[in-house]
């Protein structure tokens, strides 16, 4: 997911009114959400424990400055970018390469501006402008926050702002978005679209699917037919990533790209009923993914050759984490896995430890060192049992806005990096 940057004064600003925050008791849905990654009974347990727990609370109040700050923005769409994708339909999703920039002025024949030539390092602004990338981050962060800001306090406004950013990008004919990445990071002039632009899905949709089965508890405003439409798009987008030749290629990605690649498939099959198609991804990661990504130290090799080797360390990290909770649904504990040279994912975070406690400088190149990226992927790992992990949570450095594992255990990338 993108990172969270919003201002920590806004969050000082709402404790006090966050302290009396409990949920709406009338409005409290009776089903257990079933969600992708999140655990749908830990959801439940959680939200009871809120009137009598002011460390909940203190979170809730977080939570719920978020979730009014997206109150009055969107909804998006796809169809309002500049210049439809390449193939000319605007309901495509675009994105662009992000260190690749035109060499003369755009014009009527020439609206791109070709050819285009690589400046590595320097962000164009047509990136964040032009294409619908930025947009497709605020749908999945603001229907994420909304939906359990909705469970978490029964407040009617979040529930239906949260469907209609969903109903505006995924469902309604005029403004959805087609379900598949055929334009993802694609280079003007040089390529139409990439396999890795599937990344741009993969670090955060899953959270969209775990918003959805929050709002199917029995949200207000979002719809049995809602529900059907979403899962409609939901299986022909799992289609497109396992038939397509961009997603084969990025299935067959070595580093955080096949991780993802894992993760996201295994949400949305297990998200659309085909559960034997969550295991067998779950399942298949421990050799196919754990063994030649993770070495015996628990470094991840591939990871440490970025100049942003911690963020790139954290954020692979996220996907296994966000798989191993999808592997419970499942039936299978990745957690327990261990590879022919004891490779694992505990001993992936426990690597992490020092530097994401302060204890010991980071020892591998990085750009802009951030200690709470490690935040979630360290309550995960105590979450599942790692000793180390758990007594390294109280020395954890909060992420800006508050440290939100309590109400949505599931880790997030929480630093962000351009491209």
């Amino acid at each position: 997911m993108s990172g969270r940057t919003r201002a920590a004064a806004l969050l000082t600003a709402v404790v006090a009114f966050g302290a009396l925050l409990v949920p709406s008791a009338h409005a409290a849905p009776s089903k257990v959400p079933r969600t992708a990654v999140l655990d749908g009974v830990r959801l439940q347990q959680t939200r009871a424990r809120l009137p009598r727990d002011p460390r909940l609370r203190h979170a809730l109040a977080a939570l719920t400055a978020r979730a009014d700050a997206w109150l009055d923005q969107g909804p998006w769409t796809v169809v309002d970018k500049p210049k439809p994708a390449p193939g000319g339909d605007v309901h495509d999703y675009l994105s662009q390469a992000p260190y690749w920039w035109p060499t003369t002025a755009p014009t009527a024949d020439n609206p791109w501006g070709c050819p285009y030539v690589q400046r590595d390092g320097q962000r164009n602004p047509e990136v964040d402008s032009g294409t619908d990338r930025q947009d497709a981050e605020k749908v999945f962060d603001a229907s994420y926050d909304l939906s359990l800001a909705w469970y978490y306090t029964g407040r009617r406004s979040y529930a239906e702002k949260a469907g209609q950013i969903l109903r505006t990008w995924f469902l309604d004919p005029a403004t959805r978005m087609n379900p598949g990445l055929d334009h993802a990071q694609f280079i003007p002039c040089k390529y139409d679209g990439r396999a890795i632009g599937i990344i741009d899905f993969s670090q955060s949709y899953t959270s969209v699917l775990d918003a959805q089965a929050i709002l199917a508890t029995g949200a207000p405003g979002w719809t049995p037919a809602d529900r059907t439409a979403m899962t409609r798009w939901n299986e022909d987008f799992r289609d497109w990533l396992t038939d397509s030749d961009f997603g084969r290629q990025e299935g067959a990605a070595a580093n955080n790209h096949g991780t993802f690649y894992d993760m996201q498939l295994a949400a949305l099959a297990y998200a659309t009923g085909d559960t034997a198609l969550a295991r067998r991804t779950v399942l298949d990661a421990r050799a196919r993914r754990i063994d030649p990504q993770i070495a015996a130290d628990g470094s991840q090799p591939q990871e440490l050759t970025r100049t942003r080797s911690w963020h790139y360390s954290t954020f692979d990290l996220v996907a296994y984490t966000r798989l191993a909770a999808i592997g419970r649904h499942v039936g299978v504990d990745l957690w327990a896995y261990a590879g022919p040279d004891g490779q694992s994912l505990s001993k992936a975070v426990d690597y992490l430890l020092p530097a994401a406690t302060g204890a010991a400088a980071w020892p591998h190149p990085e750009l802009e060192f951030h200690r709470y990226a490690a935040a979630d992927v360290v309550h995960a790992a105590a979450d599942a049992g790692d000793p180390s992990a758990r007594a390294a949570v109280p020395k954890l450095e909060a992420p800006p806005g508050g440290d939100l594992w309590a109400l949505r255990p599931a880790a997030e990338q929480l630093d962000s990096i351009a491209g």
